[in-house]
């Protein structure tokens, strides 16, 4: 497949995908995948999924039928960068993912800055009043709906 595939300039982006075109979100966590989708129109991330990790291999096809199955035309995956701008293991754990993805799948892969999306949900969910047990259950794909949506407006803004 192509690691050429792999942008870290996200206005990149969208001249490798059609008009009208499916994005799906990630939330890489230690121990969960936290997904999302957009409309064809990028313009509405809706949280998706959770898979738990388990080995690459099998986390990638889970998440590759799903992308199969929701027509995905990219993925955008959350860069967990230092509140400083700097990147840390997390980021290099992230960009490993990736450049393991791109070996299994032709689609574009982007990142996007998710410093403090797991934080904002959190905040989110508990003015919402849910409980501890839901937030667990639905804290990941949440934050990469965030991350998602985060990064297909500014793919509109810098369009406009």
């Amino acid at each position: 497949m192509n690691a050429l595939m792999i942008f870290d300039n996200i206005r990149i982006l969208p001249a490798h995908l059609a008009d009208r075109a499916v994005l799906m979100g990630l939330d890489l966590g230690d121990k969960t995948i936290g997904m999302a989708v957009s409309d064809d129109g990028r313009r509405v991330a809706s949280a998706l999924a959770t898979i738990r990790r388990t080995k690459f291999t099998k986390d990638a096809r889970a998440l590759l039928k799903l992308a199969d199955d929701y027509a995905v035309a990219g993925f955008l995956l959350g860069l967990p960068i230092n509140m400083d701008g700097t990147e840390g293991p997390r980021c290099q754990s992230t960009r490993q993912f990736a450049a393991n993805l791109s070996e299994k799948t032709d689609l574009p892969i982007a990142f996007w800055d998710e410093r403090m999306s797991t934080q904002a949900v959190e905040r989110h969910l508990i003015e919402q009043d849910v409980t501890r047990k839901r937030r667990a259950n639905v804290v990941d794909k949440m934050a990469a709906q965030y991350i998602l949506q985060g990064a297909l407006d500014f793919m509109r803004n810098v369009a406009n």
